[in-house]
């Protein structure tokens, strides 16, 4: 097993962390020269970050065929799985695995209830954060607004983008990162439902007309999700 500090301390460095986070959304393996390419640095410093990284198992380094002959050459890919640290050892998963049974056994009605108080969550945590930023939502226009929505998001693997169509505004929301990605492989639709009313409290905390729509998801052996919204004018 890995120590915290050995995971804590590879991912400080500022340019390794930006480098794992570029895998995480491209998901497709690189090459050192193809990282050294991207971040503007010398192949050798894009070998040692990747061996880094590769060291505590949050990306994956193979050999493949050129198909020219010679020796193979080695690719990075980031792991679908990621880290998780807990010290002391936490055993939170059980409870998690444990309420996830319990609701999928009491049936939908218990479903609606979960979903209205993730939908809840979402919603003051939004709230919560506008009031830290000392905001005020109908001050705010829609730029402060997806300023503030990108800053949550970041971190925990999403990825806004904006069109301007007829009615105002579109928000593809893309979702490279899933934080519950050790749980939709046994709990899929109601894990997913969840994380959806989730962002729904958020977005709904942020524009007061919105049209909320899922086109993709990973458990429909999708790559990522994807998240379309409609901001009305």
């Amino acid at each position: 097993m890995l120590h915290p500090l050995k995971v804590t301390s590879t991912l400080a460095d500022e340019t390794r962390y930006q480098i794992y986070e570029y895998m995480l959304q491209q998901k497709k393996p690189f090459t050192v020269q193809d990282i050294a390419d991207q971040f503007n640095i010398h192949p050798n410093v894009a070998r040692l970050h990747l061996t880094k990284l590769s060291e505590i198992n949050i990306i994956s380094a193979d050999f493949v065929k050129s198909g020219k002959g010679g020796r193979p050459g080695r690719v990075y890919k980031a792991s679908e799985q990621g880290v998780v640290l807990s010290f002391p050892k936490r055993e939170d998963h059980k409870l998690l695995k444990w309420t996830l049974q319990l609701i999928e056994q009491l049936g939908p009605s218990a479903i609606e209830t979960v979903k209205k108080i993730s939908y809840d969550d979402g919603y003051e945590q939004m709230k919560n954060l506008l009031a830290r930023e000392q905001k005020v939502n109908y001050l705010m226009d829609f730029e402060e607004k997806l300023a503030i929505l990108s800053s949550s998001a970041s971190m925990i693997g999403y990825i806004p983008q904006i069109e301007n169509t007829n009615n105002g505004k579109k928000i593809l929301f893309t979702i490279y990162n899933c934080p519950f990605k050790n749980q939709i492989s046994t709990n899929n639709e109601i894990v997913c439902s969840l994380h959806e009313s989730y962002l729904r409290g958020q977005i709904d905390a942020l524009f007061q007309q919105n049209d909320f729509i899922q086109f993709e998801s990973m458990i429909h052996d999708c790559d990522l999700c994807k998240y379309e919204i409609n901001i009305l004018k």
